[in-house]
């Protein structure tokens, strides 16, 4: 787990433990859903404000093996003016962020592409509707709502398991890594953890970066080393993220699971691909 990004999961955790206490979101959660959309930021590649070096952006939401979703953003965050993409480590669409969006590093921006920034602006969005994370049904929902797709819950679940299982923290491209505690209190130290997710947003793209509004860009990646212990499917791929709990979902990209340990040093990061589903058709993704 990079520890730039690990941070940003651990400072929004704080932050819902204060504004919405009733939803027990755990870093865990944001974690695992972030190891699916992006890789951890691909790997921590983000900079000492936690702002992605390059854009991650998901493929183009033009109606061919995803949804249809017209540009909401005039490009700023995607650089498409035509059609929406999802974007930034936690795979925002626009429209989405537009009323999601949240500023978690106090920069006084909110930018998708900032790890703090969209760390808690999905750690909202999984508490809305006054859901308790702490019970199965509500944490089933909250993942389904970021993609309506039973896969991507089986796979982020998995992930979900892995890193409260344990976790070990090394250093992201900002070079910070360590196990940073914004909540003493809240136990959730380097050894164990309490939350969620994993992989990356699929077929989404390194993009060159393109102006947007007040942000800096980011891009995606894949998935860590398993647990021996942890459940390890078979290593799927993975989708892009999604709109409001009461939007309909898109077409996406499936999710990979936690893999399997390599010799110790490091994090494999498995390639992406389109899972199918049982029409022949692509997994439902995010809106």
């Amino acid at each position: 787990m990079p520890g730039t990004v690990l941070a940003a999961y651990r400072k929004a955790e704080s932050a819902l433990a204060r504004s919405a206490p009733e939803c027990d979101l755990r870093w865990q959660l944001l974690a695992a859903i972030g190891q699916v959309e992006s890789g951890q930021a691909r790997g921590g590649r983000v900079d000492a404000a936690g702002t992605t070096y390059t854009p991650i952006i998901g493929p183009q939401l033009n109606g061919r093996g995803f949804a249809e979703i017209r540009d909401t953003d005039g490009g700023a965050y995607d650089g498409d003016s035509s059609y929406d993409h999802a974007v930034g480590p936690m795979q925002f669409i626009p429209s989405t962020w537009a009323r999601w969006g949240a500023d978690g590093n106090g920069d006084g921006s909110a930018d998708p592409h900032n790890v703090h920034d969209a760390a808690l602006a999905a750690g909202r969005y999984l508490c809305a509707g006054g859901r308790s994370l702490s019970r199965s049904r509500d944490i089933d929902r909250a993942i389904l709502s970021y993609n309506h797709s039973r896969e991507y819950l089986r796979v982020v679940l998995s992930w979900y398991g892995y890193f409260r299982d344990g976790h070990r923290v090394v250093p992201g491209l900002s070079g910070t890594g360590s196990d940073p505690d914004p909540d003493p209190a809240s136990g959730s130290g380097s050894g164990s953890g309490s939350g969620t997710k994993p992989g990356s947003s699929g077929t989404a793209r390194t993009a060159t970066p393109q102006p947007r509004a007040g942000a800096v860009p980011s891009r995606p990646a894949s998935a860590p080393p398993s647990a021996s212990s942890k459940p390890a499917p078979r290593a799927t791929p993975r989708p892009t993220p999604k709109p409001s709990p009461s939007d309909s979902p898109v077409g996406g990209v499936a999710p990979a699971p936690p893999p399997a340990t390599t010799s110790g040093t490091g994090i494999e990061l498995p390639g992406d691909g389109v899972l199918p589903d049982g029409n022949g058709g692509t997994l439902a993704g995010n809106g």
